[in-house]
């Protein structure tokens, strides 16, 4: 690998230039009792009822289908963000990560240890300004235990990505994804 000439080291990271007041994800007052919700009924390892949970995220502005399962220990950032569809299963140390829009259809699992990030910087501003995009996770999606969805990812109907794999495009429909970056491997057959 070569190394950076001289130009190139004057222009460097400067995160004193940092500025994200143009991010206004919802009320303060908002956010901070939810901070307390999140702690109290999600992100800790006591198994809460399920209908309560479901419950307090409709309350916060999620919308949230029937059947839903939350595992204990989930992390969710912002549920007003967040729409969740029918039978969808939640597994443990989920991190919800929606500073941006996350939709999960319809009979989704989302795996133990996965991470739903829809924020970013950009490496090329010297401020490293913060970046958002969305997630769509369509009908049928499995996502594997610490697996990663990055922002602007759609993981199109019936898809797979498996085990500690990072989704940084769109998965195809019916297609099953490994690796970091996930390439495609194999067509999902289901008998």
């Amino acid at each position: 690998m070569r190394e950076p000439t001289l130009q190139q080291n004057k222009h460097r990271i400067q995160l004193e230039k940092y500025d994200n007041s143009w991010y206004k994800p919802g009320a303060q007052w908002k956010i901070t009792l939810w901070l307390f919700v999140n702690v109290l009924f999600f992100n800790h390892t006591l198994a809460i009822f399920n209908g309560l949970k479901c419950w307090l995220l409709r309350l916060f502005g999620a919308k949230v289908g029937k059947r839903v399962v939350i595992k204990p220990s989930v992390n969710i950032k912002y549920p007003w963000l967040l729409n969740i569809g029918n039978d969808v299963w939640i597994g443990e140390r989920v991190w919800i990560d929606n500073l941006g829009s996350v939709t999960i259809g319809n009979d989704v699992c989302i795996s133990q240890g996965a991470f739903l990030l829809t924020g970013n910087h950009n490496y090329k501003k010297p401020g490293f300004d913060l970046m958002i995009g969305n997630i769509i996770i369509e009908d049928g999606v499995w996502i594997g235990a610490k697996s990663t969805v990055c922002p602007d990812v759609t993981c199109k109907t019936h898809s797979v990505l498996s085990v500690a794999s990072v989704a940084t495009k769109n998965l195809d429909a019916y297609c099953i994804y490994q690796g970091v970056p996930a390439e495609k491997i194999r067509t999902r057959i289901i008998n």
